[in-house]
């Protein structure tokens, strides 16, 4: 019978427990990202109105990059030793942002995503002070285009509500 090698110990400088708190906050900007993802792409299948053609596009240029960006967070959070969760279940459990069952009007859809947009930057915000006290810089580094990424995206589309 073959014996199993035990795993190799992460040795990067960041303590294990300050590693699993980031992880912890990371797998919350994960599930967030997650669902603002399939929110997004719900909207897009579903928007209609005058706005169709500019939010449906919109939309999806929105979706794909929230596709990339959970594949980026989820990698991140392996590089620091822990699990990243992948289900809905687990998802529905981390996440601050509502699940969307209707169809709203192309406006409401707007509102919607300006305030999950916000969301999702106040979770990443509130993941620095472990990343800044562990000196996790990747960590920082990815939290930082995350929150500009966001705040652009809602400042876009808070512009249509103008």
């Amino acid at each position: 019978m073959a014996r199993k090698k035990a795993a190799q110990q992460i040795d990067i400088g960041i303590d294990s427990k300050l590693r699993t708190q980031i992880g912890e906050g990371l797998s919350r900007l994960l599930a967030d990202t997650y669902t603002l993802y399939l929110k997004t792409h719900n909207f897009h299948w579903n928007v209609t109105g005058p706005m169709f053609n500019t939010l449906h596009l919109m939309f999806e240029q929105q979706y794909t990059e929230l596709a990339l960006a959970v594949d980026l967070i989820a990698e991140r959070i392996r590089a620091l030793g822990i699990v990243a969760p992948g289900s809905y279940r687990q998802f529905g459990a981390l996440t601050v942002l509502k699940e969307e069952t209707g169809v709203p009007s192309a406006e409401d859809m707007i509102r919607i995503l300006v305030a999950d947009q916000e969301a999702v930057v106040r979770t990443a915000r509130s993941i620095f002070p472990l990343v800044d006290k562990a000196g996790d810089e990747p960590s920082a580094d990815l939290l930082t285009q995350r929150m500009q990424v966001h705040e652009k995206t809602a400042w876009m589309l808070r512009s249509m509500l103008a």
